[in-house]
């Protein structure tokens, strides 16, 4: 079993920056690829971004691309969102996901484990 805990939400105006954390614990081992999905009220959850866990490969939604920035520090086993130039549609509980497998990032139902999520706010 691999467990998620995430942090570093927040509020913040429009044009600000946030960095969320995941923190990994337990079988890390064995996870492939991590990964950070959100949830606007009332809408379907959603891909923000992925990353292998050894090659350092990185995947990103078209709508964070070059604002967003995915990193893994594995001696730490953590994995970061640095989110610049942040919108007002940024606005989500924000969920870091583990070990789809291979070339699957982008669907959350390929994720095996789910932290229980970050509130972000962008006030416009």
């Amino acid at each position: 079993q691999v467990q998620l805990v995430e942090s570093g939400g927040g509020l913040v105006q429009a044009g600000g920056s946030l960095r969320l954390s995941c923190a990994a614990s337990g079988r890390t081992g064995s996870i492939y690829a991590m990964g950070w999905f959100r949830q606007a009220p009332g809408k379907e959850r959603d891909f923000v971004a992925a990353i292998s866990w050894s090659g350092g490969s990185t995947y990103y939604a078209d709508s964070v691309k070059g604002r967003f920035t995915i990193s893994r520090d594995n001696a730490k086993n953590t994995v970061s969102l640095q989110m610049n130039s942040l919108k007002p549609e940024d606005t989500a509980v924000y969920f870091c996901a583990a070990d789809p497998p291979p070339r699957q990032y982008y669907s959350g139902s390929y994720y095996k484990y789910w932290g229980q999520g970050t509130q972000v706010s962008v006030s416009s």
